[in-house]
């Protein structure tokens, strides 16, 4: 009797459970038509990397101009949401002007130059995302910053006060 309760126990608690974890969705392609989530313009209108956010209960991610725009989204509505996958632009692959297609990483593995002199989409100082982090710090020895990954980026306060490039 005490393993035939044993084994419905378990069957119950199985039952119970989300199930196997879902995979994360891998990162799509912007169209010429995909509009920033904030900005309301098309990412094309943009230079620099660019951020795509899943959400459960979304059709498609959340498409984002600047990498900083992503980020605040996170900081400022994520916990309301489950965020299924945040990819970004690999910025040590990727054109600034025009990122191209398949250069898109995990933002949760990436590295981060927070406070460089390179301007985003949105103007201002942008978050530039890199896959490898001796190509992050080399981009800080030509245009500034610092390197961070993606816990300490999470963070950082993206909106610095005026006068503070945020490092």
């Amino acid at each position: 009797m005490t393993r035939i309760a044993i084994l419905f126990l378990t069957l119950m608690l199985t039952a119970c459970g989300n199930g196997p974890e879902e995979k994360p969705p891998a990162p799509l392609e912007p169209t010429s038509s995909t509009k920033g989530f904030y900005c309301g313009m098309t990412l094309a209108e943009h230079p620099g990397p660019k951020g795509q956010i899943h959400v459960a209960g979304e059709t498609g991610p959340l498409w984002f101009s600047s990498i900083r725009d992503a980020l605040a989204y996170l900081q400022l509505e994520g916990a309301t949401r489950r965020v299924r996958a945040f990819h970004v632009h690999d910025m040590g692959r990727a054109d600034w002007n025009t990122p191209q297609a398949g250069t898109w990483i995990d933002a949760t593995q990436a590295y981060f130059v927070l406070g460089s002199r390179r301007e985003g989409g949105m103007g201002g100082s942008e978050v530039v995302p890199f896959g490898d982090k001796a190509k992050a710090e080399a981009f800080t020895a030509g245009f500034g910053g610092r390197v961070l990954d993606y816990t300490a980026i999470r963070k950082e306060e993206m909106f610095p006060a005026k006068g503070d490039a945020g490092g």
